[in-house]
């Protein structure tokens, strides 16, 4: 199985104040306005508010050691070019952003953001405001898509909760863990198939997938937006890439370092090679678990936790061992938002926070550890 991640993180000042200029950054790097550039061993891509970039290694893997290294070669070159001039920072959210103060990116492809702000209003949190973690995972045939997907869906409410970092929205923190799916799962309500609460029905054969998503498109087409049928217009919290023939999980939280990142990855694959997985299939029953992540991190999912991670302890490879540690501190210790919202009810404040968490990102240490 190769692996693939995909990384966003805000462009900030020394302030933590988020700077709309990844078009910038990429024109000083290539000399001109592109939204996709090789920059060493990664990629690096505008998204659409102009406050963050995309880093991407620029190959999958087999190994999660060698991910790293793409990435934080990428960080490192970043760092050496621009210096302190830009603070990048993880998390789900921008912490203090507010949405009227992001602009959108007007370079290129603006006839899909027009046709997405028609439909839906992009100016809001779960549009302008979102930084994912994205883990894509190759199948080989229809029967792995199958069961790898189903597995991974059962999955989703404990990978939300150990990733959880999106707690502080607009300076405050609102009781939630992972306000980034609070808002995401709400930004295209108008056509509530596109996300299905996050979590995606079962499916038993190929065919019920691509029948779901021929009813998406109808959806779009019916409100003369076919531009938007293509297969990234799923939003569920794991979605198939046939173009890349991988499975693309969504519904993580960016986390504090590529450190910590790779550590879900090393979490998630041994959990898809265990014969089998003391989890809910139930449509009902992981939406319920999904809301008591979102709301709680791991504080109520933790004997769970707890039992698979000893699961994929026992069925990982050493490349694995080597970052699974940082899922255990989670587990026993808190997600990033619990513990974001712990330093911060104890009256730090924010900014030191954030230093701690822009500096975890520089030297690529797992907060915590």
């Amino acid at each position: 199985m190769t692996i693939g991640t995909e990384h966003e993180f805000s462009i900030n000042d020394s302030g933590f104040h988020a700077l709309p200029v990844s078009d910038l950054v990429l024109k000083e790097i290539c000399g001109s306005y592109e939204s996709d550039i090789l920059f060493g061993d990664v990629r690096l891509a505008k998204e659409l508010q102009k406050t963050v970039i995309e880093m991407v290694p620029r190959s999958p893997a087999e190994e999660i050691m060698a991910l790293e290294s793409q990435l934080t070669g990428g960080l490192s070159r970043f760092y050496r070019i621009f210096g302190n001039r830009y603070r990048l920072l993880g998390l789900g959210m921008h912490p203090t952003a507010r949405v009227h103060e992001i602009p959108v990116w007007d370079h290129d492809e603006g006839e899909y953001y027009r046709t997405y702000d028609r439909l839906f209003d992009i100016r809001q949190h779960g549009w302008l405001n979102i930084q994912a973690l994205q883990i894509n995972l190759s199948f080989r045939d229809s029967r792995e898509l199958i069961s790898r997907f189903n597995r991974i869906r059962s999955l989703l409410p404990y990978l939300i909760a150990v990733t959880a970092s999106s707690t502080v929205v607009e300076g405050r923190l609102t009781g939630s863990c992972d306000n980034r799916l609070l808002f995401y799962r709400q930004n295209q309500k108008e056509l509530p198939a596109i996300c299905g609460g996050i979590i995606p029905e079962k499916i038993r054969t190929v065919a019920d997938h691509k029948r779901r998503m021929e009813g998406i498109w109808r959806e779009l087409r019916s409100r003369d937006a076919g531009i938007l049928c293509e297969e990234w217009v799923d939003s569920a919290g794991v979605i198939v890439r046939f173009s890349r023939r991988c499975l693309e999980i969504k519904a993580l939280d960016e986390q504090e370092s590529i450190r910590s990142d790779m550590a879900f990855a090393a979490f998630v694959c041994p959990l898809l090679r265990c014969h089998s997985l003391p989890v809910e299939t139930g449509q009902d029953a992981l939406l319920d678990m999904t809301e008591r992540a979102i709301r709680q991190g791991t504080a109520g999912l933790k004997d769970e936790l707890r039992q698979l991670y000893d699961l994929a302890w026992r069925n990982a490879t050493p490349d694995e061992r080597n970052y699974l540690p940082v899922v255990r501190d989670r587990i026993e210790n808190g997600c990033l938002a619990e513990r974001i919202a712990g330093r911060i009810s104890r009256g730090e404040a924010l900014t030191t926070v954030l230093t701690d968490m822009e500096t975890c990102l520089r030297e690529n240490r797992a907060y915590g550890i």
